[in-house]
């Protein structure tokens, strides 16, 4: 896996958020998870009522791969076609700490599953890199109103 982070520095157009950084430090993933994770350690800029990832209070940010993967899919000796295509599925999953009422925490979750028809990864990395860029490049630019559409719950 050759999946890392760095320190991450936030969108500033976030309501309440100035200048947002979050230090990120190596953690080692729940059991049975193929994958990588990491927890805030640190903020920078001014968040305040923010805080870093402490027990009982998680900040993680894990990335997870398939177990198993699989391969290309079988086709039909008469008609040439997929039999079946599976999917090997990623997933990038972010945990925060939210208090619901005063003294109570409960994790938030933000969950990014990426299904590919398996055998794609040979066949079209090109495509799977090109959706992978437009994702993130469209989550950077909506944050803001993904974060007011959230809150409200105004699309």
């Amino acid at each position: 896996m050759t999946i890392s982070l760095s320190n991450i520095t936030g969108d500033t157009g976030v309501t309440g958020l100035t200048n947002p950084t979050y230090t990120v430090t190596a953690d080692v993933p729940p059991p049975g998870v193929r994958g990588k994770q990491w927890y805030v350690s640190a903020l920078g800029g001014t968040q305040t009522g923010v805080e870093a990832n402490v027990v009982g209070n998680p900040f993680t940010i894990l990335f997870e791969f398939p177990a198993n993967p699989k391969g290309p899919p079988a086709v039909s000796s008469s008609t040439g076609q997929p039999i079946s295509v599976p999917r090997n599925t990623s997933r990038v999953l972010l945990r925060k700490g939210v208090e619901v009422v005063t003294g109570y925490r409960f994790p938030m979750e933000v969950d990014l599953a990426i299904r590919i028809p398996a055998g794609a990864e040979v066949q079209d990395a090109e495509s799977v890199s090109a959706a992978l860029v437009a994702m993130s490049g469209a989550i950077a630019q909506i944050v803001p109103g993904l974060r007011n559409s959230v809150i409200s719950g105004a699309p």
